[in-house]
C-alpha cells in the first residue's frame, strides 16, 4: 500500500506543469533583459558622434522602432500556426502546443547569442523572432498551459488554480529579472556582454523542453464542463438582469437563433480581455524605453530591479485571489483589478524619481487579477475538450490586440518624447 501511494504521489507530481512555467519565465527574463540592452548597445556604437542629448533621442528612437518591427512579428507570426497548433492539442496530445513552441523558443534565443558573439546586426533578431512565432510562441505555450491547468482543477477550484500558476510565473520572472542585470554586466572582463546571461536562457529553455517530452504526464479531467447541462436559469443568473428578462420573454426575433445566453457571456469575456489588454500592453511596451531615457536613466542593474518590481504584483494578485474569491464573484474581482491597474499607471505618467516610480508599481498591485478570472470564467462555458481552441483564440485576439496596439503606442511615445514621455500612461 505504501508503494502504491507513492507511486500515485509520484504520478501525481508528474502532471505539475509548474517546473514549465517556472523554467520558460527565468528565461524570458533573463533574454528580455538582455536583448534590451543588446539592441542599446548596438545603437550606442552606430551613433557615437552626435552630442550627448542629441545621441540619447536618437537612440531611444531607434530602440523604439526596432521593438516595433519585433513586436510586430513576433505577435503576428503565431497568427499562422496558433490555432493549429492547439487545435492538435486536443485531438491528439495535450503536449504539442507545449514542446513545439519551446523549441521555437530554444532556436530564436540561440541567433541571439550567435549575434552577440559574431557581431551580427541586430536586425538578425526579426527573423528569430518570426521562427518563434512560426512554432507557436508564447500565444501558444501559454494557452497550452492554461488547458493543462483547467483540466487538473475542479470548477470550484480554477479560479485560485489558474492565478497559482500566474503567480509560480510571476516569481519566476521576478528572480529571474532579480539576476539578470548582475549576469549581463558580471562577466563582461572575461566574456562580451550579455553572452553568459543568453546561455542561461538557453539552458533554461532546454530543461524545460526535456521535462515536457519526458517527464509531464497529461492530467485527467477533474470534472466535465456544466455549459451543457446548466439551466437557462443557471447561466442567466450571471447576466445583468435586463438581458435575463429580455432573453426569458418569447418575442418575433426569438425565431431565427437569438445569441444563447452561453455565448453571450463567452463574447462579453472575450470583449472585456481585450479592452483591458488595450491599456495593460501598451503602456508596459513603452515603460522600458521610459526606464531608459532622463529623469531616471537607468542602468542594466537597476532595470533588473525594476523588473522584478512588476512581478510583485503576481504575488499580491495571488493573496488578493485568495481573499476575495471566498466573498466576492468574478465580476467584482475583475473590477477590482482593473482599478489597480489604472491608478498605478496614471502615477506612472507622473514620475521624476526612483521612489515614485516603486510607488506606482505599488499600487497596481492586483493588476494581473482580471485575465485570469476572465480565463476561469470561460472554462466554465466550454467543453474540457475544447479548452485548447478556445484558450488559444483568446490568447491570440490578445496578441493581435497588442501588436497593434504596441505599434501605436511606440508611435505615440516618440511624437510626445520632447513635449511628455508619460503622456502614453495616461491615454
Amino acid at each position: 500500500q505504501v508503494a502504491a501511494s507513492s507511486m500515485v504521489g509520484i504520478m501525481a507530481m508528474r502532471t505539475w506543469i509548474e517546473p514549465v512555467v517556472v523554467g520558460s519565465q527565468v528565461a524570458s527574463a533573463f533574454y528580455d533583459t538582455a536583448l534590451l540592452l543588446v539592441v542599446k548597445n548596438y545603437f550606442n556604437q552606430t551613433n557615437t558622434t552626435a552630442p550627448s542629448h542629441i545621441l540619447e533621442d536618437a537612440q531611444q528612437k531607434a530602440v523604439s522602432n526596432f521593438y516595433i518591427i519585433y513586436n510586430l512579428v513576433l505577435g503576428l507570426s503565431p497568427l499562422v500556426s496558433a490555432y493549429g497548433l492547439s487545435k492538435l492539442g486536443d485531438r491528439i496530445h495535450r503536449k504539442i502546443p507545449i514542446c513545439f513552441p519551446l523549441l521555437g523558443y530554444l532556436g530564436s534565443k540561440t541567433l541571439l547569442l550567435l549575434l552577440i558573439l559574431l557581431g551580427w546586426p541586430v536586425e538578425v533578431m526579426y527573423g528569430a523572432a518570426a521562427f518563434n512565432g512560426l512554432t507557436g510562441g508564447f500565444t501558444t505555450l501559454w494557452a497550452g498551459i492554461m488547458a493543462l491547468g483547467s483540466l487538473g482543477s475542479s470548477e470550484s477550484k480554477r479560479s485560485l488554480r489558474l492565478i497559482i500558476i500566474e503567480l509560480v510565473y510571476g516569481l519566476a520572472g521576478f528572480l529571474g529579472s532579480m539576476a539578470s542585470g548582475y549576469l549581463f554586466v558580471g562577466f563582461s572582463d572575461r566574456y562580451r556582454e550579455g553572452t553568459v546571461l543568453v546561455c542561461c536562457s538557453i539552458a533554461c529553455y532546454a530543461f524545460c523542453l526535456l521535462y515536457s517530452i519526458f517527464v509531464l504526464t497529461v492530467p485527467k479531467p477533474a470534472a466535465s464542463c456544466p455549459a451543457k447541462a446548466k439551466s437557462a436559469e443557471e447561466v442567466g443568473s450571471q447576466l445583468p438582469e435586463a438581458v435575463v428578462a429580455g432573453s426569458s420573454q418569447p418575442s418575433e426575433s426569438s425565431i431565427f437563433t437569438p445569441v444563447s445566453p452561453s455565448k453571450l457571456i463567452i463574447i462579453l469575456l472575450f470583449v472585456a480581455a481585450i479592452l483591458y489588454d488595450l491599456a495593460v500592453v501598451g503602456a508596459m511596451n513603452v515603460l522600458p524605453l521610459f526606464l531608459l531615457r532622463e529623469p531616471l536613466s537607468w542602468n542594466a542593474v537597476e532595470i533588473g530591479h525594476g523588473n522584478a518590481a512588476g512581478y510583485m504584483i503576481f504575488i499580491t494578485s495571488f493573496l488578493g485571489v485568495l481573499v476575495f474569491s471566498r466573498y466576492m464573484r468574478d465580476i467584482t474581482m475583475i473590477m477590482i483589478g482593473v482599478a489597480s491597474f489604472s491608478a498605478g499607471i496614471l502615477i506612472m505618467a507622473f514620475v521624476q524619481w526612483t521612489f515614485l516610480f516603486y510607488i506606482a508599481r505599488t499600487v497596481m498591485l492586483f493588476a494581473l487579477i482580471p485575465l485570469p478570472t476572465i480565463r476561469s470564467m470561460l472554462s466554465k462555458h466550454v467543453e474540457g475538450s475544447s479548452y485548447g481552441k478556445v484558450f488559444v483564440l483568446l490568447q491570440l485576439s490578445l496578441v493581435t490586440t497588442g501588436v497593434v496596439t504596441s505599434t501605436v503606442y511606440n508611435k505615440i511615445y516618440q511624437n510626445t518624447l520632447d513635449w511628455y514621455s508619460g503622456f502614453c500612461f495616461i491615454l
